[in-house]
């Protein structure tokens, strides 16, 4: 019988952070990726069971689910129990493109009073409570890494990046959390 390799999770086991913040990796979630015109976000939204927004930087979050806006027509929805979100999207019969993108990213949480000095280390965006409220979220970049940002409370952020590139983003997040502590 041949043997199944058993993927480790990326970044498993790290934390890291200052007197500051803190860095823990995300627990394990499923993740789509989602493209969709406007006329079929209302199906979407009722078959996923949270409402996709359609405005720029917003989310929508229900029971630990998660829609991401990021872009006119595209979404990252996010579902922290694990949930097969594909499953739930042949009934709304509507058009979109769905892939799952569970294994490709990597998700992690940057929290306590030192979280946006640190986010600051890496990414160019004015993180300020004002401009970037609990809910806003974007794609953007930290250092030389394509990201998504999600604020998901006053002093927390979620950083949603690929496996690829999270050894480097969370030893950049590291180096950002010593500074935010001087």
């Amino acid at each position: 019988m041949a043997e199944v390799a058993i993927r480790k999770p990326a970044l498993s086991g790290l934390l890291a952070g200052s007197a500051t913040v803190r860095l823990t990796v995300a627990p394990v979630a499923s993740r789509l990726s989602l493209r969709a015109p406007a006329e079929s976000v209302s199906a979407l939204s009722s078959a996923l069971g949270v409402t996709l927004p359609t405005s720029p930087k917003t989310s929508g979050s229900a029971g630990g689910r998660s829609a991401l806006w990021l872009g006119p027509d595209e979404w990252l929805v996010i579902d922290e129990a694990g949930s097969d979100l594909l499953s739930l999207l042949p009934g709304a019969d509507a058009l979109h493109s769905a892939v799952d993108v569970s294994h490709r990213n990597v998700g992690i949480i940057v929290s306590g009073p030192g979280a946006e000095v640190t986010l600051s280390a890496g990414c160019p965006q004015n993180l300020s409570l004002e401009i970037f409220p609990v809910g806003a979220c974007s794609r953007t970049i930290f250092g030389k890494a394509e990201i998504v940002l999600f604020r998901t409370e006053d002093d927390t952020f979620r950083v949603e990046c690929w496996r690829s590139f999270s050894d480097y983003v969370f030893g950049l997040l590291a180096e950002g959390a010593e500074d935010a502590s001087h």
